[in-house]
């Protein structure tokens, strides 16, 4: 993977709305050599997360991340095995919570958002982009790095987060398709 596969796959995202766009600007001008190295830090790099929906739709997959703790949508870091971002996504769906059995829906968001100092690494942005997924089956289980998987309805979310309730406005026209 590399800046031009990078920058294909942000063409096929409509934003949703200015800030959104902002945030797909600032991707596209990365100018850095390796954007997908967790390494980079100045300003950050890419990053790769997936929004679940339950197999009936109504519900959204969280997990409480230790290191942040928060509840989040499954994601992290792309590695040098992942052919592509689907497949990064895919990686940490299964990673974090056990799920297989997933049916893409697209490639439908973009954050920008400010990762904590913690030990020798700086402070620093995950440029996420972030794919919907259906969930083939109710079953979850906490994996690597998180405490708890959870299936929350998508009316009662917890939390307020921007980066969180913006695409979850995005899901719920998903959610009825």
């Amino acid at each position: 993977m590399n800046l031009a596969d990078l920058h294909t796959v942000l063409d096929t995202i409509v934003p949703f709305d200015e800030r959104e766009n902002m945030y797909l600007d600032r991707i596209r001008s990365l100018g850095m050599p390796d954007p997908f190295s967790r390494t980079c830090f100045d300003p950050g790099h890419v990053t790769a997360s997936g929004f679940v929906l339950s197999p009936d739709r109504t519900s959204l997959l969280l997990v409480w991340h230790r290191k942040l703790g928060a509840w989040l949508q499954p994601g992290g870091h792309i590695e040098s095995s992942d052919v592509d971002l689907i497949a990064a996504q895919r990686r940490e769906i299964e990673e974090e919570t056990g799920l297989t059995n997933l049916e893409w829906l697209g490639l439908f968001d973009v954050d920008i958002h400010q990762f904590p100092a913690r030990g020798a690494e700086p402070a620093h942005e995950h440029f996420d982009v972030r794919s919907a997924f259906v969930a083939g089956t109710w079953d979850v289980a906490a994996g690597d790095g998180v405490d708890e998987s959870k299936w929350f309805d998508l009316d009662q979310l917890p939390g307020s987060d921007p980066s969180l309730i913006r695409p979850v406005s995005k899901l719920r026209a998903l959610g009825s398709g």
